[in-house]
């Protein structure tokens, strides 16, 4: 008589960096996944790509790897109704970072902790972004501030990229996306080239 063997969940990760340039070699160290989803954009909410194809792909039994909570969501809302949408589908989640893993089984304890660890990952980002800026306008006022760095120079490989899609004529929201800047970048470079050809 024959037994089917019981499938094993797979172990799908998600991956986020702030920008293309961000490596992301620190969040995969050590890591063992049989998929992976990464998206190089900001965790101020979950509208991101790679979470959400991760999110409908990973099936009961599977386990969705984050290196730590703060890839995952910026704010405690986010992050609880990720990890609670996912455990409702039989999809654990878990952090190597923090070494914890949550379950459709979780304690009251577990979601304390949670809540908690979310909370506090919360508090970091938003002390890092008030020292920020802190430290920027005390640069301005003593005249050092140089502000942020173009997104695109000619030396990085994105202006010719930018050129290319311009002259397939895509829609500027479209260049920006696959670029992974703002439109207010591509109308810039795209005003500087103009005044470039005219001079």
């Amino acid at each position: 008589m024959e037994t089917s063997a019981v499938k094993k969940g797979q172990r799908v990760a998600y991956v986020r960096v702030s920008t293309v340039d961000q490596n992301i070699g620190r969040q995969l160290e050590g890591l063992i996944a049989d998929k992976i989803f990464t998206d190089h954009k900001s965790g101020k909410n979950t509208d991101r790509p790679a979470l959400q194809e991760a999110i409908a792909y990973a099936r009961e039994g599977d386990t969705l790897v984050c290196f730590s909570m703060d890839r995952l969501a910026r704010n405690v809302q986010d992050l609880l109704k990720i990890v609670s949408d996912l455990n409702k589908q039989g999809v654990s989640v878990e952090f190597t970072k923090e070494h914890l893993t949550f379950t459709g089984d979780s304690t009251p304890m577990a979601q304390l902790m949670l809540t908690i660890m979310g909370a506090v990952a919360q508090f970091e980002r938003e002390m890092l972004l008030e020292r920020q800026k802190e430290g920027v306008a005390i640069a301005k006022r003593e005249g050092r501030y140089k502000g942020r760095a173009p997104a695109i120079r000619a030396n990085n490989g994105k202006l010719a990229e930018l050129q290319n899609l311009v002259s397939q004529k895509l829609p500027i929201a479209e260049i920006a996306r696959q670029l992974n800047v703002s439109r207010q970048t591509i109308y810039s470079m795209m005003k500087t080239e103009k005044e470039e050809v005219a001079a």
